[in-house]
């Protein structure tokens, strides 16, 4: 497919060339980490002296406003499951946001969290009889589907409710595709949509997922061709969606890859091919059409960090006969850093300051605490670039860690708790 300009632009991944397949360069003063958004989480984490989740509510709020200054009038559902954290969800209904939830639980959770049941919807398109009909109950008249099966036990659990449908994308260029379990063909979304409408359901919608981590502004542009195409066939069996969801998607901007180069997803295009897109769409409907948009990790991600500390800089021989250095921390994939085998994220060494001497400095693989050898960063073929006299006990800020780092830590595994989470404010303007 051509560029969104029409002129053949290359692709906007931008993978390092071969040979930077080299350690990560850390940096270990807060201020040389150019571009990274410390502020008060600098400030509370060099405070610190217990491992913690903390979050800066004010960069989260800055980060929302930002979005919408890209993108004005955007209805923005944040993703719960991205940052199910209680002061981090009043923070954002308090500027406007809804929520996009995948459960009766995290719907209670929005509610209790100040959002009203109207900016709330149901978007899973996988959901039992029982959990749609609780949905129902606690407000919520706004589903996603995807599905014949679903729009019926919609039909008769939430009767005379409002129903988007989810096409599929391919999940190309996304560090996580979401391409197979969700979303249906633009032919059965019509299908879909014309069973809800005679079901007694409003067809009000219909929505994409380009993958989490989207890393191309092609995979907004095939997504808004797809969007397009229904539209057109929708209207001909009179049918006007009132929205459409993008989903979520947008990155963050402040992790590196495996091998310790920043990832430099091009976001201001992104934005570029959404608003075209959109004045696209709108030219295709009769009625009004509203953009809703589902980030999560884009409002949280470089907003969170991790106090942690280390446990053991050790060497020791390799089945192959080599040698090797494992820094392990006290925290890794299963308690605040799920997402470790596909990004890595800043590490900062507050005790051992870079003087610049690369003696002083050695490589090797991160990884955490349990006793699981999936715990490693990159799947443990990717060592980084650490000082040479860490000891155990010596603190570690891992940076851009505040995606999923409640939601995905499990609740003991090998006896390891949960880390505490902490929110805090910075002065405004700081960001």
């Amino acid at each position: 497919m051509s560029a969104p300009n029409g002129r053949g632009a290359p692709p906007d991944v931008r993978l390092p060339p071969r040979g930077r397949d080299r350690p990560q360069v850390t940096r270990t003063r807060a201020t040389a980490l150019h571009g990274t958004p410390l502020g008060a989480l600098g400030a509370h984490l060099a405070a610190s002296d217990a491992d913690r989740i903390v979050y800066d509510l004010t960069g989260i709020a800055h980060q929302y406003d930002n979005l919408l200054a890209e993108l004005p009038g955007t209805d923005v559902r944040f993703a719960l499951k991205a940052c199910p954290v209680d002061e981090v969800l009043r923070c954002l209904a308090e500027r406007g946001a809804g929520f996009d939830a995948a459960s009766p639980a995290e719907i209670r959770q929005a509610l209790n969290a100040g959002a009203p049941a109207d900016r709330i919807h149901y978007g899973n398109t996988v959901k039992s009889d029982h959990d749609i009909a609780e949905a129902h109950r606690l407000g919520v008249r706004t589903f996603a589907t995807d599905s014949l099966e679903d729009v019926t036990a919609i039909a008769a659990h939430a009767p005379g409710a409002r129903v988007f449908c989810r096409l599929a994308t391919s999940g190309e260029g996304a560090l996580w595709g979401l391409n197979r379990k969700f979303g249906c063909a633009p032919d059965d979304a019509v299908r879909v949509l014309a069973t809800a409408r005679a079901a007694g359901l409003v067809p009000a919608g219909l929505s994409v997922h380009v993958g989490s981590q989207q890393m191309t502004g092609e995979a907004w542009q095939r997504a808004l061709d797809s969007l397009a195409g229904t539209l057109v066939a929708l209207d001909g069996l009179g049918i006007a969606p009132d929205h459409v969801n993008l989903g979520g998607g947008l990155p963050a901007l402040g992790y590196l890859d495996r091998h310790g180069n920043p990832l430099d997803p091009p976001l201001d295009k992104m934005f570029a091919v959404i608003r075209e897109g959109m004045e696209r769409l709108t030219g295709l409907t009769a009625s009004p059409l509203r953009l809703v948009m589902e980030p999560g990790r884009h409002l949280v991600a470089d907003h969170g960090a991790l106090r942690a500390h280390v446990y053991r800089l050790t060497e020791r021989a390799q089945p192959d006969g080599t040698h090797a250095r494992w820094l392990y921390l006290s925290a890794g994939k299963f308690n605040g850093l799920y997402e470790m085998d596909q990004v890595r994220h800043r590490l900062v060494f507050p005790t051992q300051p870079d003087d610049g001497d690369d003696e002083a400095y050695v490589p090797a693989v991160v990884a955490g605490p349990t006793c699981d050898s999936d715990d490693a960063y990159g799947a443990g073929r990717h060592p980084v670039r650490v000082p040479r006299a860490l000891a155990s006990g010596d603190p570690v800020w891992i940076l851009s860690a505040g995606a999923y780092a409640t939601s995905y830590t499990t609740q003991g595994f090998n006896g390891i708790r949960p880390l505490p989470c902490v929110c805090v404010r910075g002065p405004e303007g700081q960001h």
